[in-house]
């Protein structure tokens, strides 16, 4: 067994290493002196002790240090089970547990981008609060500021706000893409982003027909997750804010106080849903997605109709 550390003379640093090397030693313990430079096909097995202390980068470049010859490895992330791990580092883990495919340095980047957040661009903050809206919607706001300067730089009408299907749905339902549905981590992701962005019924369908093409018959998660877009699509069709769950029932809060148009919905809702002045009610019972789901197309169609008047 080994030593190494960066308080060691650079002699005594050298002669443990090559002896390593050379397999003249088994077991190396050391600190994180180790995390890059190093190419030693011959090691197999890496433990990180209180793996929730380090960074995304640093968990990545040690993970790298095994596992560059013809053997498999292993990396072993190890934290205090007694401990409370803290919201990021329940991130950072999951995150270097799931990137395990050939060149995910740079989705790592990104996530860690997320979980750190951005930080300050004429300023000398190193991180900053993205993680509150998301790196997609901190992207879209910085181009949406960046093109406003540049309106009035040049002396033109800033561009108004884009403003996108922004709807909230908490509904009793796990809606997510299992990774042993899709186990590549890069096409869940571009799934994902794909499915962000669709604000259109119709696509929400093609997503769900090449799914099964692709992929197999979905399980329920994401048969789920293509119910919740479609939901999102429905609602910003509908002028609905909200769908949220409450004692039992579903609430379609409508936007800007708007009001439920009860002569256009009474003859077009089914049972088990009630019109209220300001929101709707659909019982949460059996059959309730399609109750839901017919709800919302019904709102939709109402507000079309009001559009056109």
């Amino acid at each position: 067994m080994g030593i190494a550390h960066g308080q060691m003379h650079e002699h005594d640093l050298e002669r443990v290493m090559l002896e390593f090397v050379q397999g003249r030693i088994d077991v190396l313990v050391c600190t994180t002196i180790i995390e890059s430079g190093l190419d030693i096909p011959n090691v197999n097995t890496i433990i990180v002790n209180q793996a929730d202390k380090l960074g995304l980068s640093q968990l990545y470049q040690l993970r790298g240090r095994v596992g560059r010859g013809a053997h498999r490895a292993y990396a072993y992330l190890m934290y205090d089970r007694k401990g409370r791990l803290t919201e990021q580092a329940q991130k950072r883990l999951q995150t270097i547990f799931e990137a395990t495919e050939l060149g995910a340095g740079f989705q790592i980047a990104l996530r860690d981008l997320e979980i750190r957040g951005a930080g300050n661009l004429l300023g000398p903050e190193q991180s900053g609060y993205m993680a509150a809206v998301g790196f997609d919607l901190y992207c879209r706001l910085l181009a949406e500021s960046t093109e406003r300067q540049r309106a009035m730089m040049r002396g033109e009408t800033p561009p108004s706000p884009k403003e996108g299907p922004e709807v909230t749905i908490e509904l009793p339902l796990s809606a997510h893409i299992p990774q042993s549905y899709i186990p590549d981590l890069n096409q869940r992701l571009a799934l994902y982003q794909r499915m962000s962005d669709t604000t259109d019924t119709q696509e929400v369908e093609s997503i769900g027909r090449e799914l099964v093409d692709r992929f197999g018959e979905p399980p329920p998660p994401v048969r789920n997750l293509l119910f919740v877009i479609l939901l999102r699509a429905l609602a910003a069709q509908a002028g609905v804010e909200a769908i949220l769950t409450e004692e039992g029932r579903a609430v379609l809060r409508l936007k800007d106080g708007s009001l439920v148009p009860k002569e256009a919905l009474e003859s077009h809702v089914p049972k088990g849903v009630s019109l209220g002045r300001t929101l709707v009610r659909v019982e949460l019972g059996e059959g309730w997605h399609n109750r839901l789901q017919e709800t919302l197309e019904a709102l939709a169609g109402a507000e079309q109709v009001s559009l056109k008047s």
